[in-house]
């Protein structure tokens, strides 16, 4: 009896080889192509319009055409029920939408290149609009396709790999796309056009995802749903994805006890990430010096978590893999309190910020692990991820939107530990699930298997 138990648990290098297999490869490349636009449409688009001498009060308002990655469950009933012409005929339902929004996507990058923030800003927000647009229906479809395609005990190495991937891809757009524009002005080109055509080559990246979708093979599961798609009229599909993911929701027993789960998983990072910049300038830390430790260090421990967290993910059953992300998460922020202790001390920032980006990513890799699990009806994968994203944002958008008047009225050292406590709600309600058999009915059947 006890020999099937041991080869069903994973070695090391199994873990490991998870992610040189072909779906997870797939996956990677896609998170390139997903962190990517991202920054064209914020930080590297401010930094053009504050060059270009645009006053501050503008450019604060640019915030407002992230929302497009907010409301994206709106229209994500749209890449379940409808069909692209000719290419979903050509490619398959998922890989149709793919390369469709990478296509608007390149196109909305090169219009937004071609803009001039100096004379015309809102030809810019524009821009910056169809790019926060096209980039975050790329999302929901990226997101479907990864749920669909791999199976369960790839879900944790292909999350890891995604963020990872992802976070390059924000890299390039940011740091590497300034180099890129700085190294056309070397050459002669003037400050538009050397932005026009650093625009123009962040563009050209987007073909990592078009090529990856060809190469790619559509989801066994979205074939399913094609064939009952092409049963029903086009609109009458959408409406159906769109309250199908509801009901779903809401056939789970316990259904808003495990929303309000999604809602407070990573309340206690959302809390403490709202005020972590203002509480290094305070301590005296130049924008240079935290820069350096968040694109240093920084990097390297979120790249290195979200490995950790797909290894932990694949070694354990889901809810003890919560456990440990949600622990570690939450403990984190009491690093910050030993800072806010220091002072200005660069080993301590270094320390604490390794920790916090180590363990969010572990708790991220765990957390998206779940809601994969969520997801579970391949008619309604991509309006069913795209309203748990949106619910786990309410931490991230409105919970913590109060954490500057609790750090101004306590200071800094209890302000951190209120943050670490932030996290025992959602541990309370990850042991009432846990006892209730949530996590048990979302556990791929392999006992027969094995």
């Amino acid at each position: 009896m006890s020999a099937p138990v041991e080869s069903a648990r994973p070695s090391f290098l199994d873990a490991l080889a998870v992610y040189l297999k072909p779906r997870v490869l797939i996956v990677l490349f896609l998170g390139f192509s997903s962190g990517l636009p991202l920054a064209l449409s914020g930080a590297t688009l401010l930094v053009w319009m504050r060059e270009s001498g645009v006053d501050l009060g503008t450019i604060g308002l640019f915030a407002l055409v992230g929302t497009p990655y907010t409301v994206k469950f709106l229209w994500a009933p749209l890449t379940d029920a409808l069909d692209v012409p000719l290419l979903s005929r050509w490619l398959g339902r998922r890989r149709g939408w793919l390369v469709f929004t990478q296509i608007l996507l390149m196109a909305a990058i090169v219009f937004l290149g071609s803009t001039n923030p100096a004379t015309a800003p809102g030809m810019v927000a524009l821009g910056a609009l169809l790019v926060a647009a096209a980039s975050a229906t790329q999302d929901i479809v990226v997101d479907a396709f990864r749920v669909e395609s791999l199976p369960e005990n790839e879900q944790a190495a292909g999350m890891a790999s995604y963020v990872a991937a992802y976070r390059i891809g924000m890299l390039v757009s940011t740091a590497g796309a300034l180099f890129l524009v700085s190294g056309f002005q070397s050459y002669g080109f003037d400050k538009q056009a050397a932005w026009h055509w650093g625009y123009a080559a962040m563009a050209l990246l987007v073909l990592i995802g078009t090529a990856t979708a060809l190469i790619a093979t559509e989801p066994e599961r979205s074939g399913a749903a094609e064939a009952t798609n092409a049963r029903q009229k086009p609109w009458a599909r959408v409406a159906e994805a769109a309250v199908g993911a509801f009901k779903d929701f809401l056939g789970y027993e316990m259904a808003f006890t495990m929303l309000a789960f999604v809602v407070l998983f990573k309340f206690t990072d959302a809390l403490s990430g709202a005020m972590t910049a203002p509480f290094v300038i305070d301590l005296g830390f130049t924008r240079n010096e935290y820069a350096a430790i968040v694109k240093g260090v920084g990097l390297a421990a979120l790249l290195l978590g979200g490995f950790a967290g797909g290894f932990i993910a694949r070694a354990l059953p889901l809810a003890p893999s919560l456990w440990i992300g949600a622990i570690l998460q939450a403990a984190a922020n009491l690093g910050f309190c030993w800072v806010a202790i220091s002072g200005h001390s660069l080993t301590a920032l270094s320390i604490a910020i390794t920790l916090e980006n180590f363990t969010s990513a572990i708790g991220t890799v765990m957390f998206v692990a779940y809601l994969s699990a969520l997801c579970q009806n391949p008619l309604h994968t991509a309006t069913q991820y795209a309203l748990l994203t949106a619910l786990a944002a309410v931490g991230r958008t409105y919970l913590s939107s109060g954490a500057g008047f609790i750090a101004e009225s306590i200071g800094w050292v209890w302000f951190f530990v209120i943050c670490a406590l932030a996290g025992l709600p959602s541990l309370v309600l990850l042991a009432w699930l846990q006892r209730h058999g949530h996590f048990k009915r979302l556990e791929p059947k392999t006992a027969s298997a094995a």
